[in-house]
């Protein structure tokens, strides 16, 4: 009865509460996404791009939601905005319900409080408009603003902090190229200042030099104002970077959701697996000699067990039915971290348990022969400067001390130049020392 009345509610709310509701784990649910169906067409046309989407995201945290290009990513994203209806299911936003038909006051707050960085800078942008009208269209309708002064001062400040210049205001979209485009569009939805922000792959169409400044950029809103993402993207490197929690979808199947470092040391879907032995490793040879993992949807057998999303602990949801849900729940039991990437040659079949093992016996090997190892475990500043050769061969003990200290922490190239330094320094020592005995011998007899 009780949960008659408050969907009853939910589905008759007006206007949203102050906070969300409070789930098992003490966090405020902002946004919640309950078996959720997307369909497209009608009849025997019918596709369903979505199917039983569940999932939550938190005040002032980031949900990415990771797949291939078709995967239903983005017709999630735009199901929240409001763009694409359900076909079953239903949105909660704070507790009360937005999908389907809801009234007009609520329609609008959902509009000033959800907002979205499409994918395509140059479909999402007004050509006939000027950048100044874009980023303050949402401010004009819904007057948030005191005066035109403090119009122009918040869209001059939001444009400068996305990293274009005021002078850009007068101009139009079809001036800019697709990154500045991107940054426009990034600039007309935080100068709302939502609550939620939906980020359809928001750096795609940037520069690699400014990608890292636009991620620092939506971090910065984040810890400032509390605004929460959900991030819409294929890289899982850069996932890794923003996500509090990551869900992994498949052709409308959402196969895995996990916090981020449980998703990477734990991935349990062979898809999740797929994705992320596909990403990129910063040294060549290695990148030449990896293994791709391909995933094979024909290994499930959903024809008489039919799969569903199940918690199997460590707040850990996947994809599968209940033979498949009891092995993967024994593999994470284990408590091991799986190994995601292969080396051809290197760390692939056995070499895999004994890579860390060489590495750690045998520091003067050649960093890059102990397969992805060195690239996914060794410390970030290994790099093997000149100045520790220099340091070694000036002050030989206290270079063989620091070779000593950088061994135990595993900095190998380090350890090896402050070594080479030291050796060199006392081999010159002791060949002086020995010519200045000898000259001392021929002295003193003659």
């Amino acid at each position: 009865m009780a949960n008659e009345e408050l969907n009853k509610q939910t589905a008759t709310a007006s206007s949203f509460p102050e906070h969300g509701p409070i789930d098992e784990t003490g966090k405020e649910v902002l946004l919640e996404v309950k078996n959720v169906d997307i369909t497209f067409g009608k009849g025997e046309n019918a596709v369903r791009a979505v199917q039983d989407a569940s999932f939550k995201i938190y005040k002032g945290e980031t949900f990415s939601l990771v797949g291939e290009s078709g995967s239903g990513k983005t017709t999630i994203g735009r199901a929240v905005i409001r763009v694409n209806p359900c076909a079953g299911g239903e949105i909660d936003y704070k507790g009360v319900r937005i999908s389907g038909k809801i009234p007009r006051s609520l329609d609008r707050q959902v509009i000033r409080n959800i907002q979205m960085v499409f994918q395509d800078p140059a479909a999402s942008l007004n050509e006939r408009a000027t950048v100044d009208y874009i980023v303050s269209e949402g401010l004009y309708n819904f007057h948030l603003y005191e005066n035109e002064a403090d119009r122009v001062q918040k869209v001059e400040h939001m444009i400068e902090e996305v990293g274009l210049l005021p002078e850009h205001l007068t101009r139009y979209p079809h001036e800019f190229s697709g990154g500045q485009r991107q940054r426009i569009g990034l600039a007309r939805a935080m100068v709302m200042e939502p609550e939620l922000v939906v980020a359809d792959e928001p750096i795609s169409a940037l520069d690699v030099s400014i990608r890292a400044q636009v991620l620092n950029l939506l971090k910065k809103f984040q810890k400032e104002r509390g605004v929460s993402y959900l991030f819409i993207a294929h890289d899982l490197s850069i996932v890794r970077f923003v996500s509090d929690h990551i869900g992994v979808i498949y052709k409308g199947n959402i196969v895995e959701i996990a916090p981020t470092e449980e998703l990477f040391d734990f991935p349990l879907h062979p898809y999740t697996h797929s994705l992320i032995s596909a990403v990129p490793i910063p040294d060549p040879q290695l990148e030449k000699n990896k293994v791709l993992y391909t995933y094979d949807p024909s290994i499930h057998d959903y024809s008489e067990d039919k799969p569903e999303l199940v918690d199997i602990g460590h707040d850990h949801y996947v994809y599968g039915n209940k033979k498949e849900i009891a092995e993967y729940k024994e593999m994470r039991d284990k408590g091991e971290r799986m190994k995601s990437i292969t080396i051809a040659g290197l760390n692939d079949h056995d070499d895999a348990k004994h890579a860390p093992t060489k590495a750690a016996k045998d520091p003067d090997e050649e960093p890059t022969l102990t397969g992805s190892n060195y690239i996914l475990d060794h410390p970030l500043h290994d790099t093997g400067s000149m100045w520790y050769l220099v340091l070694g061969f000036l002050l030989p003990i206290i270079g063989l001390i620091m070779a000593g200290i950088f061994r135990s922490k595993n900095y190998i190239r380090n350890y090896k130049q402050c070594k080479k330094g030291a050796i060199v320094s006392l081999i010159i020592l002791a060949v002086i020392i020995v010519i200045f005995l000898i000259a001392l011998f021929i002295s003193a007899h003659f």
